[in-house]
């Protein structure tokens, strides 16, 4: 397989382009940090690597908005930010290595979604090369776009199957003038349940509400059902937090970030883990059922689970007792036979635009776990 990297926009269309006329399949990827998720990539006769392109293309802190190119390490987007006391709070696992355009084309994000949202709702704009070498514009750099259809919205979480994204302008977040956190422990899942309903329905809102089984809890140097709750803002703010979660253990600085990193990593830290999605009222039991670890978004309705082997994974999504709620075999160490076991009627949707994006399907062929 010939490799390629790309300087610029310009060097990743004239690749699609030849590959295009010859008929051959490209395999598109960032770093790589996200191989395990979505499926393998089937035979490809051309590799393109992203991270050649790492320039930023406008950004006036003023404005709360930015634009940087797809190569872009996260790790180094959100420095940047961050001399401006700005963020694009997503939180994505393998922030460390990853790319602005691997975090947006696998539509990731982290603790504090319930909050700030996911990438559609940070995105306001792309720039992309389509599979037959042309370039286009989606969106801009202003929050309010009516011009025009939000295509960047297909092209987050399609994993490089419909076209190659180069660049993406953000919405930005200020910092809080202060973070904190909290960890609540219980003896069962019920009590955690019963806390994390008071919490919601409470004055405050925090920005980031997990929970975690033992087991999960373990891998994060605590003990029991833990509920952890992030929040941000003035000092007056945060004492209101140590009043309301009286007898919770605290984190701040360095203790809170590495805290919150180890439930950002923890889906890719597994063999392999399924994500689910339910109702907020079974977060019970989605917490009790779990055969091993488990972390949940008890605040959005979405859990992830690990497995050790994928037949462990796939028995599991496979069981009557979970058919109510959505199954993906979202991180995988090896190939696994079923990776979405009920995939419903979005796939045809799915299929339609990959069709309209990519006719001859010459990109990442067997992405999107085999569907796609």
């Amino acid at each position: 397989m010939r490799a390629l990297k790309p300087a610029s926009e310009k060097e990743t269309a004239e690749a699609l382009r030849s590959a295009a006329e010859a008929g051959a399949r490209v395999e598109v990827r960032g770093a790589g940090s996200k191989r395990r998720m979505g499926g393998p990539v089937g035979e490809a006769d051309v590799l393109i690597e992203t991270t050649g392109m790492t320039g930023v293309r406008e950004y006036d802190p003023r404005d709360l908005t930015v634009s940087v190119e797809a190569g872009m390490r996260w790790r180094d987007f959100c420095a940047m930010l961050a001399e401006h006391r700005q963020m694009a709070p997503l939180d994505p696992p393998c922030a460390g290595t990853g790319t602005v355009g691997g975090v947006v084309a696998a539509n990731l994000s982290g603790p504090r979604r319930r909050l700030y949202g996911s990438a559609r709702d940070m995105v306001i704009g792309m720039r992309y090369a389509a599979a037959d070498g042309t370039v286009a514009l989606t969106g801009g750099m202003v929050v309010k776009n009516v011009a025009g259809l939000d295509i960047h919205k297909a092209l987050i979480g399609s994993f490089g199957t419909l076209a190659v994204i180069t660049a993406v302008n953000f919405k930005l977040a200020p910092q809080p003038e202060k973070t904190r956190s909290y960890a609540l422990v219980f003896e069962t899942a019920a009590e955690l349940a019963g806390r994390r309903d008071a919490v919601l329905g409470g004055p405050l809102q925090p920005a980031a509400l997990d929970a975690l089984n033992p087991a999960a809890a373990r891998l994060a140097g605590l003990k029991g059902f833990c509920l952890l709750v992030r929040a941000g803002g003035p000092e007056a703010l945060l004492d209101r937090y140590d009043r309301e979660l009286e007898g919770a253990r605290t984190y701040e600085g360095e203790e809170e970030a590495a805290l919150w990193r180890a439930v950002e990593e923890f889906a890719p830290r597994q063999p392999f883990a399924v994500r689910a999605g339910h109702r907020l009222s079974d977060l019970r039991a989605v917490l009790e059922q779990a055969p091993g670890p488990c972390v949940s978004r008890a605040g959005t309705g979405v859990s992830w689970l690990a497995f050790e082997t994928a037949e462990e994974a796939q028995e599991w999504m496979s069981d009557p007792a979970h058919a109510a709620w959505s199954r993906l075999l979202e991180w995988s160490s090896g190939p696994a036979g079923v990776y979405w076991p009920d995939p419903g009627p979005e796939l045809e949707w799915m299929q339609k635009l990959k069709r309209a994006f990519d006719p001859a399907a010459i990109l990442n062929p067997g992405r999107l776990y085999g569907r796609i």
